[in-house]
């Protein structure tokens, strides 16, 4: 099943300067640790003067939409599905 949200959550990071990349590795919602076993897609959008990067990540059984917000570096969660259909 498919959840549509906008809450914030807790992620933990990595950044690569050799290979000058920003990575995902762990994230925490709703007081659960959740390993990144995947990135599926990262790309960039622009809403007004703001630039915002979504990544796609799997989590053992759960996927999640994740959206970085490069003014205040602040997190949240925009969709959550375990791959069921509605």
């Amino acid at each position: 099943m498919i959840q549509k949200l906008t809450a914030p959550i807790s992620v933990f990071a990595l950044f690569n300067h050799k290979r000058r990349s920003f990575e995902p590795f762990a994230i925490m919602w709703e007081g659960r640790q959740y390993k990144v076993k995947k990135i599926g897609y990262h790309h960039k959008i622009k809403e007004g003067n703001t630039l915002f990067h979504i990544f796609s990540i799997l989590c053992d059984t759960l996927f999640f939409r994740l959206k970085l917000n490069t003014d205040n570096l602040l997190w949240t969660v925009e969709e959550i599905s375990d791959g069921e259909t509605n």
